[in-house]
């Protein structure tokens, strides 16, 4: 039995090589289509308007990694160049105000990556730092003379006792590890370093690195200069007790010449991402106050330049602000989510909310279609963004005044002759009458009125929000003949603080109504075959596949990815400690353990019958892997049909993110539904 699944799902790996039918070129989309992917992120416009530097992600087939490098590309003829490609990865570029020159940081494999400066007109590049770790959170000074940074700075942890004296030559065993932060390791970085992250400047024709910012604490970014270059704002928590008071960070400002900081806000929340007005009068941020609830919009506050008379521009708006920036004196230009789409708006200093474009999508990360994508704008209100749509990873585009304009075409070539599987919208109501957005992606082979197995497919947060973007799980799934199926439930966002709150102290729960409720709303629609269900999801979506089947086995097969299962273990070993018992329970696991035990997956894993694959990351800090193994362990003691995929090296943000990785995971999850898919009447 285990050798015929594990053949199986070695099988299903064959999606990764691009195939070739006899008579001509394969048109569905396959597992070694991930390797010709390229999205464009992070677009910089000139001050002047005139060119963007983007980030271009490409997958490098040799090494399987996604390769970051820097264009240009011209806003009025679509023409655009390389800026830094080769052999190593840029990223991070940041115009000078004169728009002569970018910073970026960059490396070429051999040591951490360094800021660099690039004049645009000869196209001379000067390595400005040479520094043991990597410079993040750049920003030139107005007076163009100088940039900061953010850089972690090494420091010793807590020593206890000391080995003996090791005689020379000799080959002992690594010293102890001793710990004594709160929170000790995190799911991008593996486990916390000795050390905090600082402020630094650098000349910007290079010289010598000026430390700005000292202490047991970390700064945080992004960094805003004062117009006269003299003042710098941030954000960081420096309060006695930041390692438990996690999301309570205020606004502080820096004087470059003396070091001395001042704080300027105060609240319990966040205060976070200042931005000083090109006349200096104001500050933007973004913050609101903490009630210990799951979820808070992000609110756009504008205050006096030392602070006082802050207000929030977005109170009204009820949704949550990602991104913002100043255009001119009067305006911010801003992007949120509202039902499940990406948005970019300007708003006035008195409030009022002017929508631009709503086809903002993410170029990077794309295995699931989550919301997202990043923008910038001009000094005369051009703003170039990541847009696109639900077949395509984003690109480049352009407004100014009127309709957007699309500047590239990174994947219209080979894509043009692939049959992409099409995503349309569905209506559902849920039983307590609230409309609810889903999605379905059908095979392009799909002819009208054929019911064709579905997939469930659940996001993750579970405050998080999926759109009509690109996503190459859901794609695959649809060239093997599924249909997928995914949904914004309770609890979802961008439709406001009272929905994503529905299930504040009660997720999992009516959430799941929802669900059930889309699947049936698919096969009224006369989509999906009800005797071919299937369910997966990741992170938040594991949580809910793991709840579904403990609570139905209407679905033939399950694959819970990167899931919590004990709500108890997750608290006490993710890589934010502090977090599942103050923002998701009202008590301590000692405290109160039913309330945990209840809302477990685990608790009903004694009536789960439906074959179930269990998938994770092998350095997954947020969900542990022994969330993952419990799971598998219980449904291997009661006798359920499982396996367990681990990704190496996968943490919890990137468990897909090595193309081969992406395409295998995807492969895996298929074999194990084709293993249990009924065959057609």
């Amino acid at each position: 039995m285990k050798s015929r699944l594990l053949l199986a799902l070695l099988l299903g790996t064959a999606a990764l090589a691009p195939a070739v039918a006899a008579d001509g070129p394969e048109r569905a989309f396959t597992g070694g289509d991930l390797f010709s992917l390229e999205g464009a992120t992070h677009p910089e416009i000139s001050p002047d308007g005139t060119q963007i530097a983007y980030v271009r992600q490409s997958a490098d087939i040799m090494t399987d990694q996604m390769r970051p490098s820097l264009w240009l590309v011209d806003v009025k003829t679509g023409r655009q160049r390389p800026l830094v490609a080769g052999g190593g990865s840029a990223a991070s570029p940041r115009w000078s105000p004169d728009g002569k020159r970018l910073a970026y940081v960059a490396s070429n494999g051999d040591g951490p990556p360094q800021l660099h400066v690039l004049w645009i007109d000869s196209g001379a590049t000067a390595k400005v730092t040479g520094l043991p770790q990597s410079p993040g959170a750049l920003a030139w000074s107005p007076d163009g003379r100088s940039i900061a940074y953010l850089m972690r700075v090494p420091g010793e942890g807590l020593k206890l006792g000391k080995a003996p004296d090791k005689p020379e030559g000799a080959k002992w065993a690594e010293p102890l590890e001793i710990i004594d932060r709160v929170t000790y390791r995190s799911d991008d970085g593996g486990y916390v370093k000795p050390g905090y992250r600082h402020i630094f400047v650098v000349p910007a024709d290079g010289g010598s690195p000026r430390q700005l910012t000292f202490g047991d604490v970390n700064d945080g970014g992004p960094l805003s200069w004062t117009p006269d270059s003299r003042t710098i704002l941030f954000s960081a928590n420096r309060s006695p007790d930041w390692e438990r008071e996690a999301a309570n960070s205020d606004i502080f400002t820096l004087d470059v010449a003396t070091g001395a900081l001042k704080q300027i806000t105060d609240r319990k929340g966040p205060d976070e991402e200042p931005l000083v007005s090109p006349d200096g009068r104001y500050i933007a941020y973004l913050g609101f106050d903490d009630h210990n609830r799951s979820y808070e919009n992000a609110q756009l506050y504008v205050a006096d330049i030392d602070g006082s008379g802050a207000r929030s521009l977005t109170a009204k708006l009820d949704r949550s602000i990602n991104e913002m920036q100043w255009a001119g004196n009067g305006t911010l230009v801003v992007s949120y989510d509202d039902h499940g789409l990406r948005k970019i708006a300007r708003i006035g200093l008195d409030g009022t909310v002017r929508p631009v474009v709503d086809d903002v999508v993410p170029g990077e990360d794309f295995d699931r279609p989550y919301t997202g994508g990043s923008f910038s704008v001009s000094d005369g209100g051009t703003i170039a963004y990541t847009g696109g749509g639900a077949l395509r990873p984003a690109d480049v585009k352009v407004v100014a005044g009127g309709g957007s304009r699309q500047l590239t075409q990174l994947n219209q070539g080979w894509m043009a002759a692939k049959a992409m599987a099409p995503v349309t919208k569905l209506p559902v109501t849920a039983p307590d009458g609230r409309a609810i957005d889903a999605w379905l992606v059908t095979p392009a082979t799909r002819q009208p009125g054929q019911r064709v197995p579905l997939i469930l497919e659940i996001h993750g947060g579970p405050n998080a929000a999926y759109a009509p973007t690109f996503s190459t799980d859901d794609q695959l799934y649809a060239a093997h003949g599924y249909a997928v199926l995914y949904v914004n439930p309770r609890g979802s966002t961008s439709y406001g603080e009272q929905f994503a709150n529905l299930i504040d102290r009660a997720y999992p729960g009516t959430d799941y109504d929802d669900l059930m409720a889309a699947v049936d709303a698919a096969i009224a629609q006369g989509t999906a075959d009800p005797n071919n269900l299937f369910v997966t999801g990741g992170s938040g979506g594991g949580v809910l596949t793991s709840w579904i089947v403990g609570k139905t086995n209407r679905f033939k097969a399950a694959a819970t990815q990167k899931p919590v299962i004990n709500w108890t273990s997750e608290a006490l070993t993710m890589d934010g400690t502090t977090f599942t018992s103050r923002y998701w329970f009202d008590k301590k696991p000692w405290e109160d353990p039913m309330s945990y035990w209840n809302r477990s997956p685990l608790s009903l894993v004694g009536n789960v019958s439906t074959p179930t694959l269990v998938v994770v990351g092998s350095q997954d800090y947020r969900t542990p892997v022994s969330e993952s193994e419990q799971y598998y362990a219980a449904l291997q003691i009661r006798g359920v049909p499982t396996a367990l995929v681990k990704v190496p090296g996968a943490n919890h943000h990137l468990l897909a993110g090595r193309p081969s990785q992406s395409a295998a995971k995807a492969a895996a999850i298929l074999a194990w539904f084709d293993k249990y898919r009924a065959k057609p009447n």
